[in-house]
């Protein structure tokens, strides 16, 4: 029944790989660990054992500490859904939408769910590994905090606070952050890790015994860059990129604003024989893409506008008459009906937005948000189907009697006449090998021959090993109480 909390510097310095590579390190030491992150904000969200869902971060966490994704992991999730405001979701349940403004005010009733989750993980396990969120120096939101010093000063959990040389400056980062601390939670600190470093790692020995002198904090290692750590799922869309360039099919993906659940495109990354292209803004639809994808959205009818601003609803159907093909995944599969209507608001004013009208199919938004695991078969292939449902709406339509698969007994998704549009609800597909295989023929790609699972696994061992290298993992872990 200890802990320890990794923070960082800043946003997207590698917090969440360290925790997944410590959990796994720690359960090959034969311990129940746990992960943890009192307050996420990501519209990259995977659905729990327990029916809610929780930041892709700690769903990865979780398959690193060998154990299912429980809400209890990340008990406050923010789902951005415009540049002021979040979708509020507690213990893996939507409890409403707030103002950057008002949040504050909620802060208190929040924390009492985060020590109630975090108390039943500690309960259940020998060990949890917490993750902090931004930076602790972000001190004007030190009051009511929940995600950094608040919850570590609330729970009484030590602090190793990771800073990211490749992004310059990591020694101010570190003292830095040392320096605008008050004294109660500079006292929690017991460390430091640099992460992400490139080259030859002793060029910063001096760098390393200077933090270590100014600040006082022991230093537990430099961790140099993961090569592999771009086949792990990510969960900020900062870190949303393509495959390499193979020179193979080209698969295009519309980069939307409110992109959700991009982890969808993982597998492809790793294919040999497509070109996996993320088209951002200002861009054309390539002439020669042989499939464009239309991922999951947080707000659909807004990034069904923003997708017609960028004259993307007219690269559409030229590539449509071109032959080519489209499959839209989730928001994306709204988009693709001749409507999507929302009387309620439930993402803005009440109306109803017109679709692309690629296939013939209408949708309407409703509050109650559908959160399951689901599997079955693909209907084109007959291949074998998982992955999980989140979404808003309800579609139908004279489409929909030509399903895309049959999950759970039950037909879903629609599929245009000449089989060239393609809408599901369901994400994660791609992870099943079998219907990636199939899907991939269909664009006259041969898929690896590996499994995309297995290879999560043996980069999960690889990050660990990499971890044991570089950190003195059995004195970080000897710091949790």
């Amino acid at each position: 029944m200890r802990a320890v909390m990794i923070q960082g510097t800043g946003s997207n310095v590698g917090k969440s790989l360290i925790v997944a590579g410590l959990c796994r390190a720690a359960r090959r030491r034969g311990l129940r660990v746990a992960p943890f992150k009192p307050q996420n904000m990501s519209n990259n969200a995977a659905v729990t054992a327990d029916g809610g869902e929780i930041g892709r971060a700690q769903a990865l966490q979780a398959r690193a500490a060998g154990m299912a994704p429980l809400t209890d992991m990340n008990p406050v999730l923010l789902k951005p859904e415009s540049l002021t405001g979040s979708q509020v979701v507690v213990q893996g349940r939507r409890l409403m939408q707030a103002e950057a403004r008002d949040y504050a005010a909620l802060k208190p009733r929040l924390m009492a769910a985060v020590m109630d989750s975090f108390g039943r993980l500690k309960r259940s396990h020998d060990l949890v590994i917490v993750e902090g969120a931004g930076s602790p120096a972000e001190v004007n939101l030190r009051q009511g905090d929940i995600a950094n010093m608040g919850f570590a000063c609330a729970a009484d959990v030590p602090v190793l606070l990771a800073g990211d040389i490749d992004r310059g400056g990591v020694i101010a980062q570190i003292v830095g952050t040392q320096a605008v601390l008050d004294a109660a939670d500079r006292a929690m600190v017991a460390g430091f890790i640099v992460n992400r470093f490139r080259g030859d790692v002793t060029l910063f020995d001096d760098g390393y015994r200077f933090i270590a002198d100014r600040t006082g904090w022991r230093g537990f290692g430099v961790v140099p860059h993961f090569a592999d750590a771009w086949r792990l799922p990510a969960e900020d869309s900062v870190d949303l990129a393509g495959g390499p360039h193979r020179g193979g099919a080209k698969v295009v993906v519309l980069c939307l604003p409110r992109i959700a659940n991009f982890d969808d495109l993982d597998p492809l990354k790793t294919e040999a024989g497509l070109d996996l292209v993320l088209l951002r803004p200002g861009q054309p639809v390539p002439g020669d893409a042989a499939v464009v994808i239309l991922p999951g959205s947080k707000g659909t009818v807004a990034d069904l506008a923003f997708l017609r601003a960028q004259g993307w609803d007219l690269d559409l159907a030229a590539h449509r008459r071109r032959g080519g093909r489209i499959l839209g995944l989730c928001g994306g599969y709204q988009m693709l009906g001749r409507s999507i209507r929302d009387p309620g608001g439930v993402e803005g004013p009440a109306g109803t937005a017109e679709g692309l009208g690629f296939l013939d199919v209408e949708t309407v938004l409703g509050a109650e948000k559908r959160l399951a695991l689901a599997g079955g078969i693909h209907a084109a292939s007959g291949e074998a189907l998982s992955g999980y449902e989140i979404h808003l709406g309800a579609t139908g339509g004279p489409d929909r009697a030509r399903p895309f698969a049959t999950l759970d007994g039950r037909p879903e998704g629609a599929v245009s006449p000449d089989g060239r549009v393609e809408g599901t609800y369901l994400h994660g597909l791609f992870a099943a090998d079998g219907f990636r295989r199939a899907w991939l023929a269909g664009l006259g790609v041969t898929a690896a021959s590996g499994g995309y699972e297995d290879g999560l696994e043996q980069v999960l061992d690889a990050l660990a090993d990499h971890l044991e290298r570089h950190l003195d993992i059995d004195a970080i872990l000897s710091l949790a109480r």
